[in-house]
């Protein structure tokens, strides 16, 4: 096996002299002159001992500092992840686009500023391409349409502004999300045939591109959420295809929601903020593969007690909260054995809390405060020991909390509001 590059060596401690603090820990193991041999984070082909991989990630800790040009010189470097060190500061070296063989290149979650610069197009080999969560400003270089292999682009959580993306032909996964793009979604994006994946969220678009009721014809997930759109229903476009995934949060849908053609397909549906009214009970028929369904924050009305007999098994998410549903908790709540949040706060519900809730050990995350609920809290519940969240607050019940982690020691602001709550962490309960 072929010792450490000594150009690329010098590299990668050029690079460690532009980190003024590493709280990580990663840099204190480039030590030594074989920077192929417990190096962390350095990969290198064993023949060449040339460093084909330099991915610094971690979830704890910080870098400090900037990215060193001489990351220019590991002249076959093919992955380059430099993620979530929080404070990179400074621009993206034009050096980079000496990085020929570069396929992968993600600097998420820095603080790295400045327009993408253009150069990038010389990145002929790339194929993800990952700048989100830093402060780029600018229009997205037309120059990179020019990377004709490029399938995944994100460069969300930044202050880009509207740019051409059309020539990105290869592009299947697109997220934008979290800029400042405003007006109409550029046309050009109906001309992506390949795009399967397209976040636009939480940015200020207003309108639709034209076309995009015939373009394309890969999309499976796609999440419009909070801009300024005033859709009025679910788009044709939308609701005609096979879909994974749509998030359509405040998005000014109104009235009750037609039926997707397909919701067999359903994976994750967001409706959130909008403007639903009636009852949706129907709407949601034949969704049998959904894991996460948000209608929270609209007008929805109903009985709550039809809601779980036609939800999936599968489902792991469930937000009804703030709407005017009314009746009570079904006891078949307990069929969605995979629920790890369910939330059904600011309803008017009203009945017993079913002891078959007992039966869902998946929770982790339990909301049914501000409801007109009765009763006590099931002592079937001390067996639910994954919840790490409940709200039982604004209601009207009455007796012991169950005497067992985690409900006695939940804060007492979890049970404020009730009747007559009493045990742990509440006052202790009145013996006769």
């Amino acid at each position: 096996m072929a010792g450490c590059s000594v150009t690329d060596r010098a590299a990668l401690l050029d690079f460690k002299a532009s980190i003024v603090r590493d709280t990580t820990g990663i840099l204190s193991s480039w030590v030594g002159t074989d920077c192929c041999d417990g190096w962390e984070g350095v990969d290198c082909n064993p023949q060449t001992g040339r460093v084909t991989s330099l991915q610094l990630e971690r979830p704890h800790g910080v870098m400090k500092g900037t990215l060193s040009s001489s990351l220019g010189n590991l002249k076959f470097l093919q992955v380059l992840v430099v993620s979530g060190m929080k404070q990179i500061t400074g621009t993206i070296p034009d050096s980079l686009s000496n990085l020929v063989h570069l396929t992968q290149l993600y600097l998420e979650d820095n603080m790295l500023q400045g327009r993408i610069p253009s150069n990038l197009s010389q990145l002929r080999s790339l194929m993800a391409l990952s700048l989100n969560g830093n402060n780029f400003t600018g229009e997205l270089p037309p120059q990179i349409g020019f990377i004709s292999g490029l399938t995944q682009i994100n460069f969300g959580r930044n202050r880009l502004v509207p740019s051409e993306i059309g020539n990105l032909r290869s592009l299947n996964s697109l997220s934008l999300s979290s800029n400042l793009l405003t007006g109409i979604i550029p046309d050009s994006i109906v001309k992506l045939q390949k795009l399967w994946y397209l976040n636009l969220s939480n940015n200020a678009f207003m309108g639709l591109p034209s076309g995009v009721e015939n373009g394309l014809p890969s999309l499976l997930s796609i999440d419009l959420s909070y801009n300024k759109f005033q859709l009025g229903i679910i788009p044709n476009w939308i609701r005609n295809r096979e879909m994974r995934d749509v998030h359509l949060a405040s998005c000014g849908i109104k009235g009750l929601p037609q039926a997707f053609a397909k919701p067999e397909t359903l994976n994750s549906l967001n409706l959130s903020s909008n403007f639903l009214t009636g009852e949706i009970n129907g709407f949601l028929t034949n969704m049998t593969n959904l894991v996460s369904l948000d209608l929270s924050k609209n007008r929805i009305t109903g009985f709550i007690s039809q809601f779980g007999k036609q939800m999936s098994p599968n489902l792991k998410w469930l937000d009804l909260s703030n709407n005017g549903m009314s009746g009570q908790i079904p006891s078949s709540i307990s069929n969605l054995t995979a629920l790890k949040r369910l939330d059904l706060s600011r309803n008017q519900i009203k009945g017993i809390i079913p002891d078959s809730m007992g039966q869902m050990a998946s929770l982790v995350w339990l909301d049914l405060s501000h409801n007109q609920l009765i009763g006590k809290i099931p002592e079937t519940f001390a067996g639910l020991s994954k919840l790490g969240h409940v709200n039982f607050r604004v209601n009207k019940l009455c007796g012991e909390i169950p005497q067992k982690r985690p409900f006695n020691v939940f804060k007492a602001v979890a049970y404020a509001h009730n009747l007559c709550l009493c045990g742990n962490p509440m006052p202790p309960c009145k013996r006769l």
